[in-house]
């Protein structure tokens, strides 16, 4: 585990959504894993296509029990509403508090990231509230599924929150006025890369396992 650390620190965070935390000793990954009661096949999945983008295990992913996946989700959720997003929310404030009155751009990137946040926030609790809960019902009474309501017709109205992140990092990259500090802006601006790669191997996960997984069983039971 300590060799996987030291070839990517990013995968801290990955790595604690397992409930897993520092103080390997000298734990292979499946010692640690079977410590904490985890697929240690599942883990190494996660793990991998966090750590290089390139690979995704489709098919072994697949094979995994869809409680696993929205366990793992779940977390990936609260990781960014109890950490990701104060903190880019306190940068941003110190950012506008070291700038000039005139900082006008700041402003709308402050208004920009206010909207992108609770856009992000409902797109969470939809899927807390909706997907989830229907997923795992789907799951356990697959006959007593809800006959209005389907995974596809969800993803049809699921909005893309990765592109309107791609759109902040352009305003300020572009925009943004030389008076403020760069240090702070620096450090926001690093949050916004690494979290955008972040959402988008989680939105791959959620939309290349846990939606193929509900589709082949309402497909099986709908006849």
């Amino acid at each position: 585990m300590v060799t996987l650390i030291r070839t990517n620190y990013h995968l801290l965070p990955v790595i604690n959504r397992f409930g897993i935390r520092l103080g390997f000793k000298d734990k292979t990954i499946e010692e640690i894993c079977d410590q904490h009661k985890i697929s240690s096949d599942f883990f190494l999945a996660i793990v991998n296509t966090f750590h290089n983008e390139d690979y995704f295990p489709e098919e072994e992913l697949l094979s995994f029990s869809p409680h696993l996946i929205v366990r793992y989700l779940k977390r990936t959720h609260q990781y960014y509403i109890n950490y990701i997003l104060p903190k880019m929310e306190s940068l941003l404030e110190q950012l506008n508090n070291d700038c000039s009155p005139n900082c006008k751009e700041l402003k709308i990137i402050d208004a920009f990231y206010k909207r992108y946040k609770d856009e992000l926030l409902n797109h969470i609790n939809d899927e807390e509230t909706r997907v989830f809960p229907y997923v795992v019902e789907l799951i356990n009474n697959p006959r007593s599924m809800d006959p209005n309501f389907t995974i596809t017709e969800f993803e049809k109205e699921h909005s893309n929150v990765e592109i309107q992140l791609e759109d902040l990092k352009n305003l300020i990259i572009k925009y943004i006025e030389p008076v403020y500090d760069e240090n702070i802006c620096n450090e926001f601006l690093i949050t916004l890369f690494r979290f955008e790669a972040d959402i988008k191997d989680h939105a791959r996960i959620e939309d290349a396992i846990l939606v193929p997984l509900a589709i082949a069983i309402e497909d099986k039971y709908r006849g």
